[in-house]
């Protein structure tokens, strides 16, 4: 109640406290000297008010926005012309626009790690070393380390209250299905309501599934083997020219049928054993559905902000949108000039305007720094079996997900704070979804861990014009585990060089994706590797079209060298630790699953009408 009082007497005096810092001392200091006690009084309150600011300053309401596999070149503010965002826009236009904000891995996974401890995914293990760079099963043992620390603990820690509503992708239990060790209210947030894993065509019925190049690989091409070779033991057998056991074919035939069985069984029971709805450590929905569920997702933000109008807080609220498979309520579908991806972003604009709407009510705006962004690039790869687009736009950007082209990790970057971030500002230097773990820290007045290296920078600097180059003199780009490219910017030059190790291989040949794989991959055949790396200056060929050379730039092997001295310093700060994405840590684990209680084998329930009767 009394920091309420505190905070509407600091906006009634705002004005008054300019107009107060706008007079001259040579005015003030004579005028103060004749009014004598009568003065101090004033002078006193106004003081104490200031320094109420102050402290309010220091300690915002954070809300940190996230979409999934959003582009660059989707929102309006950055430069999309058909596409409807002025919620997004509005944040852009009323705070600042990062141009060349990058995530720390083009995948879900590893990008969301790094995002939440400030380090690069590799040094907690959440970097895969095989061709899977993300978790696909809630019941898998994998998952963000419990002795990682998240910008939520810090800020818990600091007595903020802490929530993240929607999508965790960060991993569930270690050992058994109620130890929780990688869940989020393990690792800082003290409430939770949304999914555990990810959303996936094979969620919702009728979409396909991201699993149809695998099942190519394990299912239907064992199945055509064992058939030619049962036809050709049998004509081989009729014709006398080899005696074959009965043995022989029954042995095919079961294995055959264990192959099926088990198919149809995983195509029968991923989608409740995986996609399902959780409030804090309980099941709400299994499987989940995806009818109005940007409205839920939203109205619950709405009742944490509202819940905690009296203290500092930490909203995470990270959409399902626009992962496929795509979704929107009937108030949007059918309404964008881009099908159903569109209907899609525009819903989850409308859903940021309630969350602004709300802030503005409550007066709450001008202590709350907003950040906007995605995990990375748009899923360019997204096509319907229908021949439907559906992956976003990366603007002029190459590549997408899971590649370290441009349009894989350059991504959206809007911080706004009214009366501490100057609105309309447009910042071109390099800067890391990694930089959001230290910027809440500091504002939140947490110490960081001084027990391990911490990749992100504080974005304040930047942000309030005091300084005007990123503190990222170089930046790492990882595909899964393996160092893919390295970026620098040198000081007093305005060049950004980024070298490629190596670059997946698009297929087809001259496209702009993996389209046959669904997404590239990081290793093997599907990459080509470069000896010398190639360099490109992204400050002048932002498309990444045009390789430098020695021939057309001189410094070329001083760069590569400044380069690879810099990877090489970077790689040696990189300590052994359990890969989350081991064969053991990523294949589902039966013991670990999670079902609704009393739903039986059928992992089916519905609670969320009974909670929603219940909160009324």
């Amino acid at each position: 109640m009394i920091t309420g009082i505190i905070i509407i007497l600091i906006e009634k005096t705002q004005q008054a406290l300019h107009l107060l810092n706008e007079i001259s001392l040579s005015i003030l200091s004579p005028f103060c000297l004749c009014c004598g006690r009568k003065m101090k009084i004033p002078f006193l309150l106004l003081f104490f008010l200031w320094e109420a600011e102050s402290h309010a300053a220091s300690r915002p309401n954070i809300i940190l926005v996230m979409a999934d596999d959003l582009g660059i070149g989707d929102p309006g503010c950055y430069g999309n012309k058909t596409l409807r965002t002025p919620n997004i826009d509005r944040l852009a236009s009323e705070g600042v626009k990062l141009t060349q904000h990058l995530a720390a891995s083009p995948l879900c996974t590893p990008s969301r790690a790094a995002f939440m401890t400030g380090r690069y995914p590799v040094r907690s293990g959440m970097a895969s070393q095989s061709l899977p760079g993300v978790f696909l099963f809630t019941a898998s043992s994998g998952g963000l380390p419990t002795n990682e620390i998240t910008f939520a603990k810090l800020l818990k820690d600091q007595s903020y209250s802490t929530a993240l509503i929607g999508k965790w992708h960060l991993g569930m239990s270690c050992h058994s299905k109620t130890d929780f060790c990688h869940h989020p209210l393990h690792h800082g947030f003290s409430y939770f309501y949304g999914i555990s894993l990810t959303n996936l065509r094979d969620c919702k019925p009728g979409e396909g599934s991201v699993f149809t190049w695998g099942f190519r690989k394990v299912v239907f091409i064992p199945l055509q083997i064992i058939g030619i070779t049962l036809l050709t033991l049998a004509a081989l057998s009729c014709l006398g020219l080899l005696r074959v056991p009965l043995g022989v074919f029954f042995s095919l035939l079961f294995l055959a049928a264990l192959i099926l069985t088990l198919f149809l069984g995983f195509l029968h029971y991923f989608r409740p054993l995986n996609c399902f709805m959780m409030r804090n450590y309980e099941i709400t929905q299994q499987p989940m559905s995806y009818d109005n569920l940007t409205q839920r997702l939203t109205a619950e933000a709405a009742q944490f902000i509202q819940r905690n109008t009296e203290a500092p807080f930490l909203l995470v609220l990270s959409y399902l949108h626009v992962h496929t498979a795509l979704f929107s309520s009937k108030e949007f579908a059918s309404k964008s000039k881009h099908g159903v991806y569109g209907d899609a972003v525009e819903e989850m604009d409308w859903s940021v305007g309630q969350i602004l709407n709300l802030l503005d009510e409550l007066k709450l705006a001008n202590n709350t720094l907003i950040y906007f962004t995605s995990d990375q690039g748009a899923h360019v790869e997204e096509v319907s079996s229908k021949g439907e687009i559906h992956g976003g736009s990366n603007g002029i950007y190459k590549g997408g997900k899971a590649n370290n082209w441009e349009g894989g990790i350059r991504i959206p970057g809007i911080l706004r704070w009214p009366r501490v971030i100057q609105a309309g500002q447009k910042i071109d230097e390099p800067t890391s979804n990694m930089d959001i773990f230290p910027t809440v820290a500091k504002l939140a007045g947490a110490p960081l861990p001084e027990d391990r290296i911490i990749d992100g920078h504080d974005l304040m600097p930047l942000l309030q014009g005091k300084s005007q180059r990123s503190d990222h003199e170089f930046l790492f780009h990882y595909c899964n585990a393996y160092l893919n490219a390295v970026r620098w910017h040198p000081q007093n030059s305005t060049s950004i060089w980024k070298a490629f190790l190596f670059t997946p291989k698009f297929d087809p040949v001259g496209s702009n994706g993996c389209f046959s794989t669904h997404v590239c991959f990081c290793s093997g055949n599907y990459v080509t590797h470069h000896d010398p790396p190639l360099l490109f200056d992204i400050s002048k060929d932002p498309r990444e079209r045009n390789p430098v050379t020695p021939a057309t730039e001189p410094r070329f092997h001083e760069i590569l060298k400044v380069m690879q001295e810099a990877a090489d310093r970077h790689t040696k700060t990189l300590p052994e630790v359990p890969n989350q994405f081991s064969w053991d840590n990523f294949l589902w684990k039966p013991w670990l699953q999670l079902c609704c209680p009393s739903s039986g084998l059928s992992c089916q329930c519905n609670r969320e009408k009974q909670d929603k009767r219940l909160s009324h």
